[in-house]
C-alpha cells in the first residue's frame, strides 16, 4: 500500500470541484474523510461517472467496475489511496 501525501489529496479535491463544477467550494471545504455520497458531499451516480473520467484522464487509473468504484469513492482519502496504489507512489 503506497503512502498518500497531502499534495495528492488537495489535487483530488480540486479535481472534484472542477469536474463537478462546484465553483462555490474550495479544497479546504471538502473533508478528506467524509463520505462523498449520501450524507457527506452528497454526490450522485452522474457525479461518480464524472469522477471516473477525471481520474482516468488526470492520473491514468482505471476503475473497472461499480464494486471497485464503491470502495474508491468512499472519501477523498480512499480516492487518494487508490491513485497512489495504482501509480506505485511512495
Amino acid at each position: 500500500m503506497a503512502e498518500v501525501n497531502e499534495e495528492l489529496i488537495v489535487k483530488l479535491k480540486q479535481l472534484i470541484i472542477t469536474r463537478l463544477k462546484l465553483m462555490d467550494m474550495t479544497p479546504e471545504m471538502i473533508d478528506t474523510d467524509a463520505p462523498l455520497f449520501g450524507e457527506g458531499l452528497g454526490l450522485d451516480s452522474i457525479d461518480a461517472l464524472e469522477l471516473v473520467l477525471g481520474l482516468e484522464k488526470e492520473y491514468g487509473v482505471i476503475i473497472p467496475d461499480a464494486e471497485v468504484g464503491k470502495k474508491v469513492f468512499q472519501s477523498v482519502r480512499t480516492m487518494a489511496q487508490f491513485v497512489a496504489d495504482q501509480q506505485g507512489r511512495t
